[in-house]
């Protein structure tokens, strides 16, 4: 399952900084505009103390853990929305993206210019804001020529509510709100929405880049955006990557935790990043654990046992017979699949078994 979230925000906020700290790729961090042209994709490691405990207690040869997909996205500027700059392909980019982490600047440093000559993390969203909101704003009335004729014959009733879904959406980006901000009812009004691809329509984590001193509690410009977004369906994250990449130059593990520790932080800020990431994109994990591999699964909550079958392959949802489902504290409890057995804590699940994180399963399946 290959889904992607894509880092976001002014030229000279941290982006590219805080991109290498995820990925250890080497994008350019540069201290001027479009330092990144290209979007740099990298595919990072989900954190799961409970993968690492199951390969503890079965000792296979293979541990997997379950990935994500960071995109880092050059900086927007204003008038993006009508190509300005390099507008269009920035846009284009996060169209393609499945979340959206938008940075902003929450630190004062004269060694670092801002595109607007002052730093206001405020302004600065409002500015990102208001040109996906333009070019959604656009996407919409296009749409809305295209669909009001098969509405308006009340034959087609796909189209019809189509149709009253876009008014609702033309409304709220005419007064300066975000697609994701319209209330939709039901499953049938979820599909249309997905199929309009709104840039604004995304979940979207606001993270805050401050400084060393700001790391722990924050700061008078945090304060300020976590004032400015309360009202939005948004997550909200504190991290100071320059202090991150520091983090990332030591070599082994018990050094970052000694360094953590010293800074009176128990997880790095890029662990809380990449786990409110995968979060943001409402994914959870199974687990499957043996003599051979243990391994982390990827699925969109809600799944249901035959569906997560075929993310092993496409067979077992295909051939699927039942699921053998053994949740994470009896496997930790007990130490293993037989001891599990024997105290009766496996369950067998069919069809319609919704998945839950952390469930440790074996499919039984027939092609």
């Amino acid at each position: 399952m290959s889904l992607q979230c894509g880092i976001v925000g002014l030229p000279n906020v941290g982006k590219s900084t805080l991109f290498n700290c995820l990925s250890n790729a080497k994008a350019q961090a540069a201290n001027f505009p479009f330092c990144t042209i290209e979007p740099n994709v990298g595919v990072i490691t989900v954190p799961d103390e409970r993968l690492a405990k199951l390969a503890e207690m079965d000792r296979p040869p293979k541990v997997i853990p379950t990935t994500i997909e960071i995109v880092d996205i050059a900086g927007l500027v204003k008038g993006a929305g009508k190509g300005e700059g390099l507008g269009n392909k920035f846009l284009a980019n996060i169209r393609e993206t499945d979340a959206i982490l938008h940075v902003l600047r929450c630190f004062d440093d004269d060694n670092v210019t801002h595109v607007d000559g002052s730093v206001d993390p405020v302004r600065d969203k409002e500015i990102i804001d208001m040109e996906l909101q333009f070019k959604d704003l656009e996407t919409v009335e296009n749409r809305i020529e295209k669909v009001r004729k098969q509405a308006q014959t009340g034959k087609d009733k796909a189209a019809g509510r189509m149709y009253e879904l876009l008014l609702q959406y033309q409304e709220t980006l005419r007064e300066g709100r975000s697609a994701r901000t319209v209330k939709l009812d039901g499953k049938e009004d979820r599909k249309l929405a997905r199929e309009l691809f709104l840039l604004t329509d995304k979940p979207v984590l606001y993270v805050c880049n401050v400084d060393e001193a700001s790391a722990l509690k924050g700061n008078r410009h945090t304060e300020a955006v976590a004032a400015a977004v309360k009202t939005e369906q948004a997550g909200l994250l504190t991290v100071a990557a320059k202090t991150e990449a520091d983090i990332a130059e030591f070599e082994t593990f018990e050094e970052r935790q000694l360094f953590l520790s010293e800074m009176g932080m128990e997880k790095s800020g890029v662990e809380r990043l990449i786990k409110a990431a995968y979060s943001l994109l409402e994914l959870e994990t199974y687990f499957t654990t043996g003599k051979d591999e243990t391994r982390a699964w990827t699925y969109v909550k809600g799944t249901k046992a035959p569906q997560a079958a075929g993310i092993i392959h496409t067979d077992f949802e295909k051939g699927f017979i039942r699921a053998e489902v053994i949740k994470y504290d009896d496997y930790i409890r007990y130490g293993s699949e037989a001891a599990c057995r024997e105290a009766g804590k496996i369950a067998v699940e069919g069809k319609d078994y919704v998945v839950r994180d952390g469930d440790i399963m074996h499919f039984r399946f027939n092609v």
